[in-house]
């Protein structure tokens, strides 16, 4: 897997995944249900995106954020 994402992008998906998070656990609207585990799941795939610097969707489309990439 190549990398294809800027540190910007990776620090503000990293972002946004924790803030999902805490979100998701926060929240008593979204503290149990189908909802909770929806926002979980997409802070995971943020941060796991973040934490490799690949995106798939980037891949698909041909995108990259990163320049030395």
């Amino acid at each position: 897997m190549t990398r294809n994402m800027g540190r910007l992008d990776r620090g503000a998906r990293l972002v946004a995944a924790v803030v999902l998070a805490w979100l998701a656990f926060a929240l008593p609207v979204l503290a149990a249900g189908a909802l909770h585990w929806l926002v979980l799941v997409v802070a995971a795939v943020l941060a796991l995106t973040a934490l490799l610097g690949n995106c798939p969707l980037y891949s698909v489309a041909g995108l990259r954020t990163c320049r030395d990439c």
